[in-house]
């Protein structure tokens, strides 16, 4: 039986499903792919660098759209939104051996370029060179044709792309070189080692270095060259038509690591049978899933989708096991392959499910690859990339992919291990979780994109919940279900949406299509369904399932744009539902909840139809590690997890006539379009036993409280419960109550407020508080008027032109919603006082978040007048702070003046202007940013 198994995985395997593969797909329009030579999950990414200027579109080295090419580079992000990697960079030319980029680069065109999985080739056209490019896991494969005679050159330059922080050079012989890149981009300490083989003799002819003890540009006679900037040219004659093949291992431990690692997989001179390994590789893979259909270019979308899939988690360990650790020590991994590269806010939603169905023993090495970064960095990944965290997207997602491993009984990691790391994410004080633990949600006055985190830890929190649960640990079960309602404090039921909550109130104006900070990449529609581990709860919120049905019909009938800040991921638009970004991934599928699979049928099927193409823009969005593809594999399967963490898909009609999947204990799921429903629910899952719930309590949400953040004389306070048979209780506090115990009382009606008041009120039903909402109400410490004559960015107005001169110090944390932005222009406004004052010192308040092209005024000037026409200058101040310091700073331009008699007060701060060159913004309008005016 077993020889008859690896017979027919033999069959399986020899079948050639790597010829559907398009590696183009998606390096055109925003999917942000490359099309160099890889194999599953391998280490290098050996792929064509077109882009070096950092832009958005170029954030895996390569655009379609392009002409150019500057080098081959071994690292590569695929489909990521930020650019990072391209380590190792390699460039054939000929003749003069420039080391300037402009010099080595070359034209060339998609005529004379292909690629498929495993392989690249392309023709550069300046020296008539052909390239072509294949990998192992460790080591990637050159093969350099000059097709005329003279001088090769091979250029090496460590100042590719991102900052080089520490560069080494070492001349092992005239065939070997070793290196050392340690850079900084989006990880901000990224170590690369690499051993580079020639297979002829190579002499540097031309170098460029810069550090401290040695002048640019010598050549060492101790054969190593280092510091901030290495560029190096090798060189030696060639005949027309005389190859040079270059091996590259890389390792991120050591030049020993990269040594290894060259023994075990770079012994190979035969760049056609090290292609063929790459192929078979593949093929292995890709096999996993057969898809039977006559359009081959369903077949191209499909098997690229999968290859797209298990491009990452990148292997991120020697062959000997050795990996740097996230507290950058050297570890030696035992019994599991430690991986890097976890875009979790993607991942957690299809990339993940699909590998707990395919590759159960990959998914046990994540987690246990995220047990020792938790061990070794304090935390489980967000966004973890070449042990560095960098802490982009929200969430704390580790605990989806464990608590759906568990969930779905896969073995190979320590369950108890796991869920202590997952509590830990879930109760440290970051990102807003200190008063999400506190108040039960997050407010505007907290944490920027505070809905979307709100809804999104709820979710952990559920997830946290089912470990503890299969763990039979009854407090943490109890604990995080309770914190997984918390979505309940946002959720309007006037509306429907989760909103923004700001001082205790509904954040005003609200309008669901506006993209601002108070979303992660969207607005209240893509947040609104976003109730992944309670849909019934939704449900029932929304008033049953009509009610909800119709919510769902209204996200895919409004208006196809968003309002508000420019967001670049949101696309492939239906109505507001946004194909091109996650969050909206499991909307379509919320119609089964509701009893109407046909609508789910009809949205999934379109998609599929229209958002995924063989052509370089056939994704709709950025591909996300994986996340974009695996949306479509699922779907196509007939299937999708809504709620990864339970050991059941989401179904839909399967969109082949015939799909085989080989699992990993040698059976086979056949799925037809006639594949049952109950059957799909449960797929690969069969054996899986729910686990009985223990009771927990339910959250009641915290009531809101409406008055005037800022009032003349008086202001009504009004309270209100968001379930009408809550009782509310409150209690205010105010400077007549400095001595005096106060207690809650019940709440009967709207009251008045005449001073400067904190109000603080909770709601209570069957005997469950909620936790309290507090509000601060301030009378005006004046009763100036201002008129502003620049006009602020719509997103970025605080609470109205009062809130330049109401006592209020916005925070360095600008996203929260406090200060004035204006871009493009310069800030006037003009303050009257009401009657003439006698003035002795004037200020006005600055932010500089250079990343963000927040910069500070050049200057700023201060006027006076007295009849609000004929000014006079008073003062102008200035600042020393580096527009390239990306610290988020707040600067008071303060000015003492001799006393100064006038009614009106006029502030003009000059912008900086358009960003400049090292920007990354460049030519773009810089803001100004300014919140408080005081006049003394």
């Amino acid at each position: 039986m077993a020889v008859f198994s690896l017979f027919i995985a033999q069959i399986i395997y020899s079948q050639n499903y790597a010829q559907y593969v398009n590696p183009f797909i998606g390096t055109g329009g925003h999917g942000h792919t490359f099309p160099g030579a890889i194999v599953p999950f391998g280490m290098v990414q050996l792929s064509p660098d077109t882009r070096i200027d950092g832009s958005w579109d170029g954030c895996s080295g390569y655009h379609y759209s392009d002409a150019v090419i500057y080098g081959f580079s071994h690292t590569h992000l695929n489909g990521t939104g930020v650019s990072d990697y391209g380590d190792i960079m390699l460039m054939p030319t000929m003749g003069n051996a420039s080391l300037n980029s402009k010099d080595y680069s070359s034209k060339f065109s998609h005529k004379n370029e292909k690629a498929s999985a495993g392989f690249y080739a392309v023709k550069l056209d300046k020296n008539n060179i052909d390239v072509r490019l294949t990998t192992t896991k460790r080591v990637g494969y050159h093969e350099y044709t000059f097709n005329n005679s003279g001088k090769a050159n091979i250029i090496l330059d460590l100042n590719h792309r991102d900052k080089l922080l520490e560069g080494e050079v070492k001349i092992i012989d005239d065939k070997t070189i070793e290196v050392f890149r340690r850079s900084e981009a989006w990880a901000t300490n990224q170590y690369i080692y690499a051993r580079i083989e020639f297979s002829k003799p190579m002499l540097e002819t031309n170098v460029y270095e810069a550090h401290a003890a040695v002048q640019k540009g010598s050549i060492q006679e101790n054969n190593f060259y280092y510091g901030t900037q290495v560029k190096i040219a090798f060189s030696n004659k060639v005949k027309k038509g005389e190859k040079i093949l270059v091996k590259v291992s890389i390792s991120p431990t050591g030049y020993e690591g990269a040594r290894k690692n060259m023994l075990a997989e770079g012994q190979s001179n035969d760049f056609e049978m090290v292609k063929k390994q790459a192929e078979s590789d593949w093929n292995k893979e890709l096999s996993k899933i057969e898809v039977k259909s006559d359009d081959k270019d369903k077949l191209s979308v499909f098997y690229t989708a999968l290859y797209h899939v298990f491009t990452q988690p990148n292997i991120n360990m020697d062959v000997d096991g050795k990996y740097r650790g996230r507290d950058n020590k050297l570890y030696t991994s035992t019994g599991f392959d430690y991986y890097s590269v976890f875009s979790l806010w993607d991942t957690f939603r299809a990339a993940h499910p699909l590998m707990t169905l395919i590759d159960r023993k990959k998914t046990a090495d994540f987690i246990n690859t995220f047990i020792k970064q938790y061990e070794q960095g304090g935390k489980l990944p967000v966004w973890e990339l070449a042990s560095n965290e960098t802490e982009c997207m929200i969430g704390y997602h580790s605990v989806s992919v464990i608590a759906d491993a568990m969930a779905k009984g896969i073995k190979g990691f320590d369950y108890e291990k796991a869920f202590q790391a997952s509590k830990n994410s879930a109760m440290l004080d970051i990102f807003g979780l200190n008063a999400y633990k506190q108040n039960h949600y997050i407010s505007i006055d907290d944490e920027h994109e505070s809905v979307s985190k709100t809804v999104e830890y709820a979710y952990d929190d559920w997830c946290i919940a089912q470990m503890a649960n299969i763990l039979g640990k009854k407090e943490d079960y109890q604990y995080f279900m309770k914190r997984s309602q918390n979505w309940k404090n946002l959720y309007n039921p006037n509306s429907g949406f989760m909103q923004p909550r700001k001082n205790g109130n509904w954040y005003e104006p609200f309008d669901a299509r506006e993209v601002n900070n108070n979303y992660t990449e969207g607005n209240s529609w893509h947040y609104s369904y976003s109730v992944q581990q309670d849909i019934p709860g939704l449900i029932a919120a929304h008033g049953g399932k009509e009610k909800f049905e119709q919510f769902i019909d209204a996200i895919f009938a409004a208006p196809d744009k968003t309002t508000g800040r420019e967001q670049v991921d949101i696309t492939g638009l239906m109505g507001q539902y946004a194909q091109g970004n996650e969050p909206s991934h499991h909307i379509a599928y919320l119609y089964n909840y509701v009893g109407k699979p046909e609508k789910t049928d009809a949205k999934i099927k379109y998609i599929l139809d229209n958002f995924y193409k063989n052509t370089p823009d056939g994704l709709i969005g950025n591909e996300d590690c994986g996340q974009m593809s695996a949306w479509y594999i699922l779907s196509s399967l007939g299937i999708y997890a809504v709620t990864p963490g339970l050991p059941e898909w989401q179904t839909t009609t399967p969109y082949f006539d015939e799909v085989k999947i080989h699992l990993e204990d040698g059976t086979t799921k056949v799925i037809t379009k006639n594949t049952s429903q109950s059957e799909l629910q449960k797929l690969g899952f069969e054996n899986s036993k729910p686990v009985k719930d223990f009771k927990y309590t339910q959250l009641t949400a915290s009531p809101i409280i409406a008055s005037d953040r800022i009032f003349d004389f008086s202001s009504k306070v009004q309270i209100t419960p968001l379930n009408s048979g809550d009782k509310v209780y409150y209690m205010t506090l105010n400077s007549d109550d400095a001595n005096v115990r106060k207690t809650f009382t019940a709440y009967k009606g709207p009251f008045t407020i005449s001073k400067t008041t904190q109000v603080l009120a909770y709601s209570e039903r069957n005997g469950e508080k909620s936790s309290v909402t507090v509000a601060n109400f301030n009378r005006r410490p004046n009763y100036w008027d201002i008129d502003i004559h620049s006009k602020a960015t719509p997103q970025y107005t605080a609470n109205g032109k009062l809130a330049l001169i109401d006592g209020i110090n916005g925070d360095v944390n600008w996203r929260k919603g406090e200060w004035h932005g204006y871009q493009g222009q310069d800030f006037e406004a003009v303050i009257d006082l009401k009657s003439p004052q006698q003035i002795t010192q004037l200020s006005s308040t600055y932010l500089q978040d250079s990343r963000a092209w927040i910069l500070m005024p050049k200057k700023v000037e201060y006027y006076a007048s007295m009849n609000g026409k004929d000014f006079v200058l008073l003062k102008t101040t200035d600042h020393t702070i580096d527009p390239k310091d990306e610290k988020v700073q707040i600067k008071d331009f303060g000015a003492e003046i001799l006393p100064t008699e006038a009614r009106y007060i006029k502030v003009k701060a000059y912008y900086f202007g358009k960003l400049p060159e090292w920007h990354q913004g460049a030519g773009g309008e810089a803001y100004i940013f300014i919140d408080e005016i005081s006049v003394k």
